[in-house]
């Protein structure tokens, strides 16, 4: 690690890694990953990247109103654009990088369905592409010499200076260490463990959100989440598997408590309507029938088929005791996605000077109130590949004079965090803003979290990874029950 960076790339799921390759190689860069490398959320990503490569059997504007549609029409219509058009060249410049799409017999790739799309898109690598793709840009940035790369590091203040920023991380070996840059990205993912369930990886705490919210950056729509419908109802674990919407995409039915279809009583798409309709459907039945005892069955199909298809799926079930070739797979919604987040423009430049923000942690205004299937490892891309554009751009119309003197580690000594704020945390999320959300329960709810917060802050307490945690789960939560509750007329 170095002094001195041109790009500071915080985050090491698809839009750090596409990101940091889009550089040309006198671009010196430093990309940081809370863990090891290979947690993020997009190596969980299981359906795969939508994206219109067929002209002949579908459209730009058809894939254009199916995100408009799923977004309840509150997607910004000229990042959907962006993205629709211009996500077809990066889906092919990751398969010349490596990525092992599944393919058919002609050379082409494969392609399904999901729920809310009208045409067959989705390119995948069984049902696990977010981790063939995390893998493939792994080995494409180690081979970059431009590139540094520091795992089990963590970002914990970046103040902003007259031609960029001071980054304080927390290394592995060499405690606080501070590093200059000229241009920031913030590819930190998103904010899933602020709820007491949810499909996210370890490292979604919203840091990147609070940095850039302690820096002044607009953060916009943190409360429009999305609550996946069909993550696999384990009994304990706080992070749970997802049950992709491929599988409903390949003819699983969901079924309530009776074993009986009844997504089509609350809309007529059934069970492959946007997640959100059929997330409330469930939670509506549910309390018609007053059990949460949900399931996907998709029995009925080839079991060769299903474990060729859906192997991942299938090993991780067969963990919890359930064959998906014989058995009914239960499910009940939880914690996925964040469309809203760090304000961006069409480049991912934030609000703020030279820090941009890509992927989950930003908001591009492509999702609209509720992402579409797949679109998700589209947009990381598309707005990591413009982030790097923009700011190769400017590396040669700027000018970037080397830092000087500055203190190269903090002192970051206190008394242990207590226990128990994070708990707190999670349960006022789960109460107040669910699926069908409680607005009435927000405003005692985001008092008590802005006392957690403010205890954090002046506490005295050692800045360390559960500081640093416990700091942005409070931070985020604040800014969600905020808005529900200006949305709500309860100020």
């Amino acid at each position: 690690m170095n002094r001195e960076y041109d790009v500071l790339i915080v985050g090491s799921g698809a839009a750090g890694l596409y990101g940091a390759l889009q550089f040309p190689e006198n671009v010196r860069i430093l990309m940081i990953s809370k863990r090891e490398l290979t947690l993020s959320n997009s190596s969980l990503a299981q359906g795969g990247v939508a994206a219109v490569l067929d002209l002949e059997n579908d459209d730009y504007s058809l894939h254009i109103e199916d995100t408009m549609t799923a977004g309840k029409g509150k997607n910004d219509p000229e990042a959907v654009n962006v993205l629709v058009r211009e996500g077809p060249g990066d889906v092919r410049n990751l398969r010349s990088l490596g990525v092992d799409f599944d393919l058919n017999d002609d050379g082409t790739m494969q392609k399904t369905l999901e729920a809310g799309h009208s045409r067959h898109r989705i390119v995948h690598h069984k049902d696990s592409t977010g981790k063939a793709i995390v893998d493939a840009l792994i080995c494409k940035v180690r081979e970059k010499k431009n590139i540094d790369i520091c795992d089990n590091t963590l970002l914990y203040k970046l103040d902003q200076t007259e031609n960029g920023f001071l980054a304080g991380l927390l290394t592995p070996d060499k405690g606080s260490v501070v590093v200059a840059c000229h241009y920031c990205i913030l590819a930190s993912g998103g904010i899933g463990r602020v709820y007491q369930y949810t499909t996210n990886s370890a490292i979604a705490t919203g840091d990147g959100i609070t940095q850039a919210f302690m820096l002044g950056a607009e953060i916009r729509h943190l409360s429009w989440i999305q609550f996946h419908p069909t993550a696999f109802a384990a009994e304990n674990d706080r992070e749970r598997f997802l049950i992709s919407e491929a599988v409903r995409g390949e003819g699983a039915v969901l079924l309530n408590c009776n074993g009986e279809r009844f997504c089509e009583k609350y809309d007529p798409r059934g069970h492959l309507a946007p997640r959100d309709v059929v997330s409330n459907a469930i939670m509506r039945e549910s309390a018609a029938t007053g059990s949460e005892k949900f399931y996907l069955d998709i029995t009925y199909k080839d079991p060769e088929f299903l474990k060729n298809r859906f192997p991942m799926i299938y090993e991780n079930c067969l963990k919890e005791g359930i064959d998906i070739t014989k058995d009914r797979i239960p499910v009940f919604p939880c914690q996925h996605y964040l469309m809203g987040g760090i304000d961006v423009d069409l480049n991912a430049r934030t609000t703020v000077d030279r820090l941009y923000a890509a992927g989950e942690c930003s908001h591009t205004g492509v999702h609209g109130a509720n992402r579409l299937a797949s679109n998700s490892l589209l947009e990381a891309l598309v707005f990591s590949r413009r982030a790097a554009q923009d700011i190769t751009k400017r590396l040669k119309q700027d000018e970037n004079p080397p830092f000087g003197e500055f203190a190269q580690s903090d002192c970051l000594s206190g008394r242990p965090l207590p226990h128990g704020f994070r708990t707190e945390i999670r349960k006022i999320m789960q109460e107040c803003h669910f699926v069908i959300p409680n607005p009435e329960a927000a405003p005692e709810g985001l008092e008590r979290i802005k006392e957690i917060l403010s205890e954090i802050i002046s506490g005295g307490y050692e800045i360390n990874r559960d500081f640093v945690e416990a700091r942005s789960l409070a931070t985020v939560a604040a800014i969600v029950l905020r808005e529900v509750i200006k949305e709500n007329g309860l100020e």
